[in-house]
């Protein structure tokens, strides 16, 4: 990473409902416009993150995947324990290259970091995720994203998704827009 500083860096976790229990999130956040991306997994396994991977690289594309994913940044949690899946396809082609942080330091992936809380105003910790669906995931996802931050310029964070990689991009990735006046960063997002 220091010999190529100018490459877009992801960085990448996990987020537990009930501690130890059930479902759990994947996390995928886009340093260059802070767009966070969350998968619903059974369980927090390896093969679970492959499979999450390879899903983006065949609807990306190869040539939109690598552009986007140069580097991945995560810790050295149970579910990155095979990075040579997450860095190459089933042909063996590099597609990114997966780093870790130091041990004990959260903070070198800090843009996650505060993003999840994000994620902590719709699912307070402890909330269990096992009744939760994809979609509701997406959902809240599209909130996040929708966001306007005054760190963006008052820009939400899809708007410069799409101002560097185009409009395609955010249909690419099931993103949708949330209007200002209807964007909701509570539980009662979720509430069936």
């Amino acid at each position: 990473m220091k010999e190529n500083p100018d490459l877009p860096v992801v960085e990448m976790d996990s987020v537990e409902g009930k501690r130890n229990h059930g479902k759990v999130l994947l996390t995928i956040f886009f340093r260059s416009c802070s767009v966070m991306l969350a998968f619903l997994r059974d369980a927090n396994t390896a093969r679970s993150v492959a499979d999450i991977i390879d899903s983006l690289y065949k609807r990306l594309g190869h040539k939109l995947y690598c552009e986007l994913f140069p580097i991945i940044l995560t810790d050295r949690g149970s579910e990155v324990t095979n990075p040579s899946v997450i860095e190459c396809t089933e042909w063996g082609e590099i597609r990114s290259r997966v780093f870790n942080c130091d041990p004990q330091m959260a903070g070198q992936k800090g843009g996650i970091e505060v993003t999840h809380e994000f994620i902590r105003r719709v699912l307070p910790k402890d909330t269990p995720f096992d009744k939760l669906h994809q979609s509701d995931i997406d959902l809240m996802v599209n909130h996040i994203n929708s966001y306007t931050r005054k760190k963006l310029g008052n820009r939400s964070a899809y708007q410069l998704l799409s101002f560097l990689y185009g409009d395609d991009i955010l249909a690419k990735l099931n993103a949708k827009l949330i209007l200002a006046n209807d964007n909701n960063l509570t539980p009662k997002l979720l509430k069936k």
